[in-house]
């Protein structure tokens, strides 16, 4: 019988490592002049040093340089004196040189560190992520295999090459072997990954939007029997587009090899690429050492040599870390830890702020991010973000705070919002959901429930108080949910002698 996560757990012990692959946000690419714009017309942004054609020679881009540096000062890496570039060579269709210029030896940053805390059995727990290094090299092209099941060259009747991101910048941070994550393995490499992610938009050296690729996880995963003290052979993941892929590709990796291993069969060191719809790993290619790339100086570029001036110049000018800025909402709102984490969870912390900045109560602006509009955003399989605007919700909850609304009727002007029919309060003067707050037509509201349901207004004049829930719910139908409850409910109780 197969192994499900609890049993693997019980028997190997994982062994985790990551590789992120960033593309920065530079106007051009890294080594030549070609715009870097996402969704081009195919091939429209090439020139012949991105195509690498004989005689073109490329130059360093300059501002990608500078967002290295501020990256690894922003994970707590040592800036080398003298870095340089190399030939990473390997055939592959996407790349148009067939070698890869990238760092090998002597990268820009080194020896850096990230902490992240998850929630374990015992409580929140940090787990310290040691970066091996951080290097620049260039991002390949974009294949795109047509007419098979699964997107991908096996089964695919032909395939098409987009050159356009081939010499995009990129950044890759290598982690070291994470230490002690055992069963909590996926959920580190989700945090390190979204604490990261949430570090590189702090700096703006990156809009990394997972979904589009600008943001990248290689996730390298071995599992040994549990006590050997070896380690096993490792498969790498490769370009995991989500937060909660990450974690998935890696549970289910640890399951996949826990089973071989169970089986009598031998893990492959190898490539594997993660399915969203199984959130299993399938294979890939075989995995090459160092190597097999036959690294090599490059020869048409200078090495890069940062003043030591200059770096301290950036590191005074880094912005705040994101954890120490939540750690400053929390405080400022007064969120419980669960409550901080779910907006971190569900990437609504910076709405949230903003929707608070522009007047609404903490509370109220995190209770209809994460509840009314996340439900909507659920059912149409969208972002939150991408069906209303803070500013929208901001206002919302100010006609609520000022009585014009109540929760049910902000509720239809959320839903109107998104349906495309203008503002709040157009929404609001198209449906006529204007509250029912005069005194007179409540009480007409009021007498006829009482006159529907005697019994239960003879109940309530005889101190029965909860018994009024039933008729304020009848003023409240007679009156579409318009009126407000709090003071139907003051009314009804005053004319029955009880308030």
């Amino acid at each position: 019988m197969a192994l499900n996560y609890d049993q693997a757990i019980e028997k190997y012990e994982p062994t985790l490592g990551l590789e992120v692959h960033v593309e920065l946000n530079t106007n051009s690419k890294m080594f030549c002049g070609c715009a870097t714009e996402f969704g081009a017309s195919p091939n429209t942004q090439t020139c012949p040093v991105c195509l690498g054609l004989p005689g073109s020679l490329p130059v360093v881009n300059a501002k990608a340089v500078e967002s290295s540096i501020r990256i690894g000062l922003a994970l707590n890496c040592s800036i080398t004196p003298f870095s340089r570039f190399a030939r990473k060579n390997y055939f592959y269709p996407d790349m148009p040189k067939n070698f890869q210029t990238s760092q090998y030896d002597e990268p820009i940053c080194v020896n850096g560190y990230l902490d992240v805390t998850i929630d374990t059995d015992e409580g929140p727990k940090v787990f310290r992520v040691d970066i091996e290094r951080v290097h620049m090299e260039e991002d390949t092209g974009k294949s795109l295999h047509v007419g098979g099941a699964t997107g991908r060259i096996h089964g695919a009747e032909h395939s098409l090459l987009d050159y356009n991101r081939a010499g995009i910048p990129l950044v890759e941070i290598v982690t070291r072997i994470i230490p002690g994550t055992d069963k909590y393995a996926p959920e580190v490499a989700r945090a390190y990954v979204a604490e990261l992610r949430d570090i590189l938009r702090s700096l703006g050296v990156s809009d990394v939007k997972m979904e589009q690729g600008s943001l990248r996880c290689d996730a390298n995963l071995s599992i040994s029997p549990r006590g050997s003290g070896v380690l096993g052979t490792r498969s790498e993941t490769k370009n995991v587009n989500s937060l909660r892929s990450v974690e998935r590709a890696v549970r289910g990796e640890i399951i996949r090899q826990a089973n071989r291993l169970e089986a009598g069969e031998r893990i492959v060191q190898e490539t594997r690429h993660f399915q969203e719809e199984s959130g299993e790993t399938r294979s890939g290619r075989s995995k090459e050492t160092a190597e097999d790339y036959r690294y090599f100086p490059e020869p048409d570029l200078l090495p890069i040599v940062a003043d030591p001036a200059w770096v301290e110049e950036l590191k005074a000018a880094l912005p705040e870390k994101p954890s120490i800025r939540r750690k400053k909402l929390q405080e400022a709102w007064g969120v419980p830890d669960k409550e901080m984490a779910a907006m971190v969870n569900a990437e609504l912390l910076d709405t949230v702020e903003e929707t608070v900045n522009l007047g609404a109560e903490p509370t109220k602006a995190r209770s209809w991010w994460l509840g009314e509009v996340s439900r909507l955003a659920n059912e149409k399989g969208v972002t939150p973000t991408s069906l209303v605007q803070p500013s929208e919700i901001a206002e919302i909850i100010a006609l609520i705070a000022s009585g014009e609304l109540t929760d049910k009727l902000a509720r239809q002007v959320v839903e109107g919002v998104i349906n495309g029919e203008g503002n709040p309060r157009m929404v609001i003067e198209k449906r006529g959901l204007k509250v029912v707050s005069d005194d007179s037509a409540l009480m007409v509201a009021i007498e006829a429930a009482i006159a529907s349901q005697p019994e239960t207004a003879e109940r309530v004049r005889g101190g029965n108080i909860p018994a009024a829930g039933a008729l304020i719910g009848a003023v409240m139908k007679a009156t579409g949910g318009q009126a407000d409850a709090a003071k139907v409910r003051e009314l009804l109780l005053k004319h029955l002698g009880q308030g």
